[in-house]
């Protein structure tokens, strides 16, 4: 869903006196939807406050330059791009000034105190190559296409559904669909009983009761954001694994349980 930036610059609620610091996700990780980071680093330049960016889920899925998104900060989780868990990154452009987290040794930059994790780092390292190797291969054209392909068989199976964010840019590996007039909680232990990992929202939100935030502050009903569910792929998953059935309308996922909504 596009916004109208000329209406957030001149809203008196986008930005207050007081305000220090704008941070926003680059891919919202229900939707996958990228959102505007580079009209937002400008008004965030003009205003002179920080901006960071936290781009755990777009990192290793669509191109990063901090000097084009006019970032002071940028996050990102190794995992994400099949790293170590545990480990991360954290970009700050010269001149920002950030008090230490943990006082103690000079560790990063008197930032951290502690140990390092140094096969973690190394990790992150080789995967954020790799992650720019498949990039330059096409692998990410590769992996939308197999997302696109879910998508227009469902749609085509199944009466009453539909994509949430569709038509605005996404990462490659991510949607969500919503499937009317079903408790999405339900279709997610059908479908894993099929050996298809889904989840009804992020990892993060894992036993909420309540519907998405993000699906009802993108205007659906709450019925209809209960009734949606999120599929993600990864760069294991081969366009097999995702070829509908004649007269199916699940995927087939095999070997089981490879797509992984909650963790890709």
């Amino acid at each position: 869903m596009a916004a109208d930036w000329s209406t957030l610059t001149k809203s008196a609620h986008a930005l207050r006196p007081q305000t220090r610091l704008i941070t926003i996700m680059m891919a919202n990780n229900e939707t996958g939807v990228l959102q505007p980071v580079e009209e937002i680093g400008k008004i965030a330049a003009e205003a002179d406050v920080y901006f960071h960016a936290d781009a755990v889920q777009a990192a290793g899925k669509a191109a990063i330059d901090v000097n084009r998104l006019g970032c002071d900060l940028l996050s990102l989780s190794g995992h994400k791009m099949h790293a170590p868990q545990g480990v991360g990154a954290l970009y700050v452009r010269k001149g920002t000034v950030l008090e230490a987290m943990l006082y103690g040794g000079s560790h990063e930059r008197s930032r951290r105190a502690g140990t390092e994790n140094v096969p973690g780092i190394i990790g992150l390292g080789k995967a954020a190559q790799l992650a720019i190797e498949a990039m330059q291969r096409g692998d990410l054209a590769k992996m939308g296409a197999m997302r696109d392909h879910i998508e227009q068989k469902i749609l085509a199976e199944v009466e009453s559904s539909g994509v949430n964010g569709v038509g605005a840019p996404r990462v490659p590996n991510t949607t969500n669909i919503h499937f009317d007039y079903i408790e999405g909680e339900a279709l997610v232990i059908a479908l894993d009983l099929k050996g298809l990992a889904v989840s009804t929202g992020a990892a993060c939100s894992s036993g909420a009761i309540e519907p998405s935030h993000v699906l009802t502050a993108m205007g659906l009903p709450s019925d209809t954001a209960r009734a949606s569910l999120r599929f993600s792929l990864g760069k294991q998953n081969t366009p097999e694994e995702i070829t509908v059935r004649p007269g199916s309308s699940a995927a087939n996922c095999s070997p089981p349980a490879r797509t992984i909504a909650g963790l890709q």
